[in-house]
Parts: C-alpha cells; sequence; structure tokens
C-alpha cells in the first residue's frame, strides 16, 4: 500500500516522463488514493496527456482535474475557425461517419452530438478534436445507437473480458438489461476499469455502458 507522499511522487513521475509534458507545469496532491492534478497547460492535448498519465499510475482509485488550458495570444483562434477545423478533421478521420455528428464551439470549448452506431466511431471523433490547436476542452455528448438488432448475451461479454490478459476479472460483475451493460465489482486499477469498459462497448446491439467498477489497489493484495 503507498502512503499519500508516495502516491504523490508517483504521479509526478509519470507526468514528467511524457515527453509532450516536459515543460507543463502541473501540481499533483494525494489523499487516500484520490489525485489532485492542477496547473496551466497551453494546449488541450497536454491536459489529456496529463490525466491519462495520472490513471496508468498503481494505486488511483479516482481522479481530480482540474488544470486549465491557456493560449498565447499568438494562438487565438476565433470559434468559427476552431468549428471549420473540427469538421474538417472529422471529415478526414475513416472511422468518424460523414454527417453524423453537430459541431458546437463556445470560447474555444467543442460540443459533439449526434448518433453513431459504435462506440469507437464517438471515441474517434472525440481524438479527432483533441490535439487541434485553439481546442480548449471537448464535451461529447455523442450517443450510441446500435444498429444490430442481436439481444446481448451477458457470457458473451464476460468471455469478452476474461480474454483480455490485462485485465483481472475475478472480481467483476456483468449485468445485462435490454441494450444496457452494466459493470460491477472491484479491480486493482485505474487501467482495468477502463479497458473493461472499453471491451464491453464492443458488444453488438449496445447502446449504454454503465461502469460501476470500483478501484482498490490493496484488493489485489487481500
Amino acid at each position: 500500500m503507498k502512503n499519500n507522499s508516495e502516491l504523490q511522487t508517483d504521479v509526478q513521475n509519470a507526468i514528467k516522463w511524457e515527453p509532450l509534458l516536459n515543460a507543463a507545469e502541473i501540481g499533483v496532491t494525494a489523499k487516500d488514493g484520490v489525485v489532485s492534478l492542477t496547473g496551466v497547460v497551453d494546449s488541450y492535448a497536454k491536459k489529456l496527456e496529463a490525466e491519462n498519465a495520472a490513471k496508468k499510475v498503481i494505486g488511483v482509485k479516482a481522479l481530480v482535474e482540474k488544470i486549465e488550458v491557456k493560449f498565447p495570444n499568438t494562438w487565438t483562434k476565433t470559434n468559427a475557425e476552431i468549428a471549420n477545423e473540427v469538421l474538417t478533421g472529422l471529415k478526414n478521420n475513416w472511422a468518424v461517419p460523414n454527417d453524423k455528428i453537430t459541431v458546437k464551439v463556445e470560447d474555444g470549448w467543442v460540443t459533439l452530438e449526434g448518433e453513431l452506431p459504435w462506440n469507437y466511431q464517438k471515441e474517434a471523433a472525440k481524438s479527432a478534436v483533441n490535439y487541434l490547436m485553439g481546442v480548449k476542452g471537448v464535451t461529447n455528448n455523442i450517443k450510441i445507437k446500435s444498429e444490430s438488432q442481436d439481444a446481448i448475451e451477458k457470457k458473451d461479454v464476460e468471455d469478452a473480458i476474461r480474454r483480455s490478459w490485462s485485465v483481472d476479472d475475478s472480481d467483476i460483475n456483468v449485468s445485462v438489461s435490454g441494450t444496457t451493460v452494466t459493470l460491477t465489482g472491484t479491480v486493482d486499477s485505474w487501467y482495468q476499469r477502463e479497458e473493461a469498459g472499453r471491451i464491453a462497448w464492443k458488444t453488438s446491439g449496445i447502446w449504454h455502458v454503465k461502469n460501476e467498477l470500483v478501484v482498490d489497489y490493496e484488493y489485489a493484495y487481500s
């Protein structure tokens, strides 16, 4: 079990290890497995890198992210310019169906809306925006509406999670209600929690995933 100081140091080192974040000023505090990130960066991509680096550290149970994105004056773009670049990025991404997503930009913050048949397309749409200059943040409100009429089988989801070498499924419970899959139980890292959710999202016929898995590093050693 890591104490607060050890966890803080591990997260700080993980963030420093990311090449994109070498010059970023990010503060880290840790208390009982809850890690808070603060500071100012000059791109939304750096904010995401810091968040993702922290999530991968063993012992992190929850993340409070308060990093602010501020651009140099020379990087300033109008909302219309950002919207046009977002639309171009979506159009050039092979994984995102054309004309299925609407884009709204307010003060550099991008909101994506619409309906897509697969979650990987929703994630691809957000990824197409993450690294655009001038973007301060992204709200991904795209809904998943599967075109498949297949009934979701609980065992299929359980088997898919079990096949993953990176997820310990010994305390993951799967329940199915219509087009919704719910995951409950305990895993020993944030990475495993997100990976289990990602696998569940690949289920044919799925519309929703409720990922209620609890992260408990000590669970692996109990």
